[in-house]
């Protein structure tokens, strides 16, 4: 039953913050229990992310294929100093959302932290969700730095 309600929760806050995302995600998983369909869930566990990864990748792409993205752009990022910025923006983004994954693997507690933080910061520093990830990603490197200093 606790998971219900930190589900429910989650919907609430999520309403609060305006997070479609976690809103719709906390409806989906009540509906899914509700509906006794718990066999459902460590297939969602196992491959939801992997999954929504790819179908991330898959918008990202598109304009590559609707010619919205041309050759001529692809070869002004290596030649320019905003694309050149841009290629070590997207390497350290990609290292930071792995780092993120690693400690959520470890440490899948902390995603309610994350999830909280993020509708925080949505709410009252007017931010854009960017997803566990990269919430885990910069919590990670928080944690390292935490470490650094304080043992």
């Amino acid at each position: 039953m606790d998971g219900e309600l930190l589900l429910v929760g989650l919907v609430v806050i999520g309403l609060i913050g305006r997070s479609r995302n976690v809103t719709t995600s906390a409806c989906i998983l009540l509906v899914i229990k509700l509906l006794s369909l718990d066999q459902l869930l460590p297939v969602i566990e196992r491959r939801g992310l992997e999954t929504g990864l790819m179908l991330l990748t898959i918008g990202v792409l598109v304009p590559f294929l609707s010619g919205k993205i041309t050759r001529k752009d692809v070869v002004s990022i290596f030649t320019s100093p905003p694309g050149i910025l841009a290629l070590a923006g997207g390497a350290l983004a990609t290292y930071t959302n792995g780092t993120g994954l690693q400690l959520l693997q470890a440490e899948p507690h902390l995603i309610a932290g994350l999830v909280i933080g993020s509708i925080f910061g949505i709410v009252f520093l007017k931010g854009v969700p960017a997803g566990p990830l990269m919430a885990a990603g910069i919590t990670a490197i928080l944690m390292m730095i935490k470490d650094f200093f304080f043992g």
